[in-house]
């Protein structure tokens, strides 16, 4: 299996350090190896103070979360030679605390991502004329958001205005409303009816752009800002408003 030595500049930063800087290594990577299995090649031979996160190795954790050639991505399922490149820039995640190297603190995307209690099983719409078994009433699944913060990282506005609530909370808002499962929904539409939620999202759509499941972040952003318009017209051509 033939290897080829690839470059990897890493920014790193550790506690104290007056800045991040950027540090190079020389990796042999075959058609397998991704970024993920490059970095702990890295901390292993190299650099046992590495930071990183990781867990399964195969896109369902969303941990390696990481800027790849500037691009957001999962390190684990990014195949080193298929970049292209003989330098691969590795950096962390943007808009969001930075602890170390590649590793940044979760802490307030899961303060937003959490606000809207979704719950993290869902009807399933594949194959939605598939007869059920006996005893099963519907087919349900879990929901696709990985939590990896990706989308947060590549939205332009959540870098300037560190109230807004972000593509990955409001995607979870929007589950709510799509699917209430008897859940209350007029507090999560009142929850981003303002200046720091759907109404503040630019449409540059980037984060769906880079989300590695499907969830389409921006698309839920503008379903939230369809919902929210369609009660104000319903509102205004009510009866009561047209008796006033």
């Amino acid at each position: 299996m033939p290897e080829k030595t690839i470059t990897f500049r890493i920014q790193e930063y550790k506690q104290g350090d007056p800045a991040p800087h950027e540090e190079t290594y020389q990796v042999k990577c075959d058609h397998n190896t991704t970024v993920l299995i490059a970095l702990q090649d890295i901390r292993r031979e190299h650099n046992s103070s590495l930071m990183l996160r990781h867990s399964c190795h195969h896109a369902s954790c969303g941990t390696c979360g990481m800027k790849i050639n500037g691009q957001e991505q999962l390190a684990c399922v990014v195949k080193v030679l298929e970049l292209g490149t003989p330098v691969v820039t590795v950096a962390p995640l943007d808009n969001l605390p930075l602890i170390g190297d590649l590793v940044v603190d979760m802490d307030p995307f899961f303060a937003k991502y959490n606000a809207p209690d979704m719950p993290y099983i869902r009807s399933s719409e594949f194959n939605p004329e598939a007869a059920t078994p006996d005893g099963i009433e519907a087919y349900t699944r879990f929901e696709n958001c990985l939590e990896c913060g990706i989308c947060v990282s590549a939205c332009p506005v959540a870098g300037s205005d560190l109230a807004y609530l972000g593509p990955a909370a409001m995607a979870a808002g929007w589950r709510v409303v799509e699917e209430s499962r008897g859940q209350e929904t007029a507090s999560i539409l009142d929850w981003v009816n303002n200046e720091h939620g759907c109404w503040r999202c630019h449409v540059a759509f980037e984060c769906s752009e880079v989300c590695p499941s499907d969830v389409d972040p921006a698309g839920s952003i503008m379903s939230l800002r369809r919902e929210l318009i369609r009660q104000r017209v319903l509102r205004f051509f009510s009866p009561a408003k047209q008796g006033s």
